[in-house]
């Protein structure tokens, strides 16, 4: 599986050469502001002349769309069918595409950088979004209303886009900001505030310190935390009490998150990559071939090879 970075973006826009691609990625792109753009689905088309089917890759920027028409979204092991319209996030943590189904597509996206969003600049940290989480589903089916409303708030990027006001971007990550909260006031199920006690804490820290490990993106890279203890021991406190906090605040143990996380890594890695199930054994931590085909199917209830298949 590849990862595309901003320039690889650009060039298949067709911005083919350093020139082009200097007027687009200004020097510093990965300082001060970051890069932010916004584009029209409908002129992309127009511009690439096929249907506007993606690589299912991982990506280095973000990524929210406003599309209209029937498409199917895959994100991670999720494959979500899109009827009419959709608000779509991504982040570059979670590989994604989207696959139009019929030739009325329309719409808007717009990509940025890690930079654009800094927390010195937003006043978040956007990876601790729940919309950008890993094992979350940021895929929204919307009615006709709401699609106004996005539509609205799209065609404001586009004109401060084109303006000269010495502070536009700083509204346009306001604007980023806003589809950010829309989307996240769509998610009912997902807590918008913590609180900050001890053990909420703790509980954070081993949800970050588990989704550290991953995406996997070579056949020799190998996780490194594999186990209730390793995670304990990197979080300096007993595993008997990582158990229990875990336990208390989700209902389920250690182990349930780390099985959980390894087998949809490996879902991802059956599907969308050419190794073997050797390979995708090591990476993610077996030392034997078969633990790993018994750890699977008693995970997804297939052999990897039926998965696969």
């Amino acid at each position: 599986m590849e990862i595309a970075s901003l320039q690889d973006f650009y060039r298949d826009m067709g911005f083919g050469n350093d020139n082009e691609l200097g007027t687009i990625l200004p020097a510093g792109i990965n300082k001060d502001i970051g890069h932010f753009n916004v584009f029209s689905i409908a002129s992309v088309r127009k511009k690439l002349k096929e249907t506007m089917t993606m690589p299912y890759n991982r990506r280095t920027y973000y990524k929210i769309s406003l599309i209209n028409g029937h498409n199917r979204a895959e994100y991670a092991d999720k494959i979500i069918d899109i009827k009419k319209n959709g608000l779509l996030f991504a982040s570059p943590k979670v590989p994604y595409n989207y696959i139009p189904q019929d030739e009325n597509q329309s719409g808007y996206f717009c990509i940025f950088s890690h930079e654009f969003l800094t927390a010195s600049q937003s006043g978040i940290q956007i990876d601790n979004l729940p919309i950008f989480k890993p094992g979350g589903y940021p895929v929204f089916q919307l009615e006709d209303d709401q699609v106004k409303e996005l539509t609205y708030l799209f065609e404001k990027m586009f004109k401060e886009m084109a303006s000269d006001y010495a502070f536009k971007y700083d509204l346009l990550r306001n604007y980023v900001l806003e589809l950010i909260h829309y989307g996240q006031k769509l998610q009912p199920d997902v807590a918008q505030y913590t609180t900050h006690n001890a053990t909420t804490r703790v509980v954070s820290l081993f949800i970050e310190l588990l989704e550290r490990q991953f995406p996997i993106t070579t056949s020799g890279q190998q996780l490194v935390l594999r186990t209730a203890k390793d995670y304990a021991e990197r979080l300096a406190i007993h595993v008997n009490h990582l158990n229990k906090v875990l336990k208390e605040q989700t209902g389920k143990t250690t182990s349930d998150f780390i099985s959980s996380r390894i087998a949809q890594e490996a879902k991802i890695l059956l599907k969308q990559t050419d190794w073997n199930v050797s390979e995708i054994a090591y990476a993610l931590g077996f030392e034997e071939v078969a633990h790993f085909s018994n750890f699977f199917k008693k995970q997804a209830s297939l052999s990897p090879l039926a998965f696969r298949s």
